[in-house]
């Protein structure tokens, strides 16, 4: 269960605390009940709240039914007492050097790599095992990592691009339709032309009205026409050109090779790692960081050893060398944003900005990212005040003036020039 630890050390374990690493913090802690220690439960809150935890923390080397980097961790209770589980999971280095047989057996038995230390409550790896037991005998099932509140951002893309598929259809068959009723026309004129020729009874001028042919270089010599001809393809100058000094600067669908083919799709998506696992300051700080080769090492000095890619990695390490990797996401030097305060605070899911990361095979921009869109987001995204005292007085303040009108980033000031230009 250590992410990205120990695949070995441990038949139930962790890498992280779930606030630094496995799930969106503060969600889990509050849904495990207080169980007794040493015991297991067929509370289903305690199965739910094991399952977040076993997917955020565990997944990546552990899985219930079968050997990944870890052990499978099926019949765990039938094997070891709670009792040894829950100080396992919480410091496996020191049951090892104490000389505890079975975790000195299971600590060779994976080539002795070291699964870290972490902090959770005896309730908390309780709620794990609990799951753990309830999935004893399941087939795997491959699925796609949570979006969240993201995935209606993936959706949303998955619309829009429908709704342009469907809206060039329309412009196809709609100049299809004129063509045929040109055609059409043009035919029927030419009929009524030969039926009217054959008449006695026409006189001079039907017969001069009926003969007479469109002067195309009349048109063409027309001031009307070349001063009409000469504002459109102005207008039409301007037009590209004001989009095109819009565009300057903007990267959205930029998508680079990059020296090693890591998919996010695999990793995020089927394996369902949390994207905090590698992305470790995410959650902490103003980046979220390039993940090192050492996180890679925690699980590829197991799995897929001889794979091309891999062998990338190891030879960056050899040679005490860093990966080359190619930024996609790059915002100006003169806009500030800080991840920590929208993934941490803001409760805002990656895919919200990054699109549907979990199915990207090649990361691409997937946001416009300018001043715009970001401030369309402020104005729109509501505040989750509930809880917090900060925000009780600034509620009622907006409440009493606004009403109804939710309580958004811009309502705190968050479309003011100083929070982003300073």
């Amino acid at each position: 269960m250590a992410q990205g630890a120990n695949p070995a050390a441990g038949e139930v374990g962790s890498s992280k605390n779930p606030s630094q690493v496995g799930v969106t913090p503060g969600t889990v802690a509050a849904a495990v009940p207080a169980a007794a220690a040493g015991t297991t439960t067929a509370d289903p809150a305690a199965i739910a709240a094991g399952d977040a935890l076993f997917k955020g923390n565990c997944a990546q080397c552990h899985a219930v039914n079968e050997v990944v980097v870890g052990p499978a961790l099926a019949g765990i209770t039938k094997r070891r007492p709670m009792s040894w589980i829950i100080p396992w999971i919480k410091n496996s280095s020191k049951m090892v050097a104490a000389g505890d047989d079975y975790a000195v057996k299971i600590y060779n038995q994976y080539q002795k790599q070291q699964m870290p230390s972490f902090q959770l409550s005896d309730a908390e790896i309780t709620s794990i095992v609990a799951y753990v037991t309830s999935q004893e005998g399941a087939k795997p099932v491959i699925a796609v990592a949570d979006g969240g509140g993201a995935a209606v951002a993936g959706g949303g893309a998955t619309a829009e691009s429908a709704d342009a598929s469907s809206m060039n259809i329309l412009l196809i068959v709609l100049v299809v339709v004129l063509i045929v009723l040109v055609v059409t026309l043009v035919i029927i004129a030419n009929i009524m032309k030969d039926v009217l020729r054959g008449r006695k009874d026409l006189d001079g001028r039907d017969v001069e009205q009926m003969e007479q042919r469109f002067d195309f270089a009349r048109i063409y010599k027309s001031t009307a026409l070349r001063a009409i001809v000469g504002v459109v393809f102005v207008l039409a100058v301007l037009y590209e050109s004001v989009q095109g000094a819009m565009g300057v600067g903007l990267s959205q669908g930029y998508q680079p090779t990059q020296p090693i083919a890591f998919s996010h799709k695999l990793h995020a998506g089927e394996n369902q790692i949390n994207c905090a696992y590698c992305h470790t300051s995410v959650y902490k700080s103003k980046s979220a960081n390039i993940p090192s080769p050492n996180i890679c090492m925690n699980c590829h000095s197991q799995i897929k050893t001889e794979s091309p890619e891999i062998k990338k990695i190891y030879r960056a390490i050899e040679r005490k060398q860093p990966i080359q990797w190619v930024r996609v996401h790059n915002l100006p030097d003169l806009a500030y944003f800080n991840h920590s305060q929208h993934t941490q605070v803001g409760g805002i899911e990656c895919q919200t900005c990054h699109g549907p990361i979990q199915n990207m095979e090649v990361v691409y921009q997937y946001s416009p990212l300018t001043m715009g869109w970001c401030i369309n987001c402020h104005r729109e995204t509501p505040l989750n005040t509930k809880g917090n005292g900060y925000y009780d007085n600034l509620v009622k303040l907006h409440d009493t003036k606004n009403g109804a009108v939710p309580f958004t980033v811009s309502s705190n000031g968050g479309t003011e020039c100083s929070k982003c230009h300073y």
